[in-house]
């Protein structure tokens, strides 16, 4: 039986037919607002509080403080794990790609992280121009935390309009499964609906689902479907 990783997210593990087969990479894509980094820390913060897995936030962008001040919002304050060695952000130079394997490897080994996520592969594209050795890299990212048996999230921006759902149209090919975020305007309000469009080895909702950003973070509704114009 296929082995899963909860992500603790109310909804989105039940359209994942119970959670992320464990070892995979998951591409996170969405464009701006659709909440990406917020599912990630919710990720990260649920494997920390509730299934005791210890997790990597590693950033191309964000420096760390603006990542825990936005994670704070939701209640979900990462300093406590990080003084007991339970949780680390690592900001990173893009412009020194190649030596971040290692230093993601030892940082998972020290740790024995479970949860790494990445953010973004956007950023990393920005210096990488070559969607040849952008592939390699991120395939690269998917054997290094598949060794080390961790379960991670690969983020990556949609520019709107553009009809893709990834930013350079090589990250869906190169990663286990694919979550789409959306943000569309409908006349005069916006929604945002959640799609699994594939998943690695196993069965998934084929649905667009519902899906707010509350207080405490982002919840979907699984039983739900959204009906809107897809980018």
């Amino acid at each position: 039986m296929l082995e899963r990783v909860k992500t603790g997210i109310r909804g989105l593990d039940e359209i994942m037919n119970g959670g992320i087969p464990k070892g995979q990479l998951v591409l996170l894509s969405g464009t701006c607002g659709t909440g990406k980094t917020t599912l990630c820390s919710q990720y990260i913060y649920n494997g920390l509080t509730k299934f005791k897995d210890n997790g990597i936030y590693l950033s191309f962008e964000e420096i760390p403080e603006n990542i825990r001040n936005n994670a704070k919002q939701f209640g979900f304050d990462f300093e406590p794990f990080e003084k007991s060695g339970k949780f680390s952000f690592i900001k990173y130079d893009p412009y020194h790609v190649e030596e971040v394997f290692d230093i993601l490897e030892s940082a998972v080994r020290d740790m024995k992280a479970q949860r790494v996520v990445i953010d973004s592969v956007s950023a990393l594209g920005i210096h990488v121009r070559d969607k040849g050795e952008l592939r390699r890299m991120i395939f690269n990212f998917s054997t290094t935390l598949r060794k080390l048996g961790c379960t991670a999230l690969l983020v990556s921006e949609i520019v709107p309009g553009s009809g893709g759902i990834s930013r350079y149209g090589v990250e869906e090919f190169v990663t286990d499964s694919v979550i789409v975020l959306y943000y569309e305007r409908d006349e005069f309000t916006f929604n945002r609906a959640i799609q699994v469009w594939k998943m690695s080895g196993s069965d998934h909702s084929k649905k667009l689902h519902p899906y707010k950003i509350t207080k405490k973070g982002i919840t979907v509704q699984h039983e739900s479907e959204a009906f809107m114009r897809k980018t």
